[in-house]
């Protein structure tokens, strides 16, 4: 299965679901297998793609933030941990 296949059969898994059901699977991934990388991935580049530079800035700061202050462990296990602003 190349890329390009991943990416679409994690869209399509996604796809038409809740507000609701898609914090559920982004919590769910969150700190958990390994296997679930890359459909954050996927779910990130989605994200990244549909924000404004101002969003994106923002977005960087905080993995900057959560990379740096010693506590990436913690980032994981806290998804709000970052810089409020």
């Amino acid at each position: 299965m190349n890329n390009l296949d991943l990416r679409q059969a994690i869209i399509q898994r996604v796809h038409d679901k809740s507000n609701a059901e898609l914090t559920d699977i982004i919590e769910g991934s969150i700190g958990s297998d390994e296997r679930a990388l890359p459909g954050l991935g996927v779910l990130f580049e989605l994200i990244w793609q549909q924000s404004a530079a101002p969003e994106q800035s923002r977005m960087v700061e905080t993995l900057h933030h959560c990379l740096n202050d010693g506590s990436q462990q913690g980032a994981a296990a806290k998804p709000d941990a970052g810089p409020k602003g």
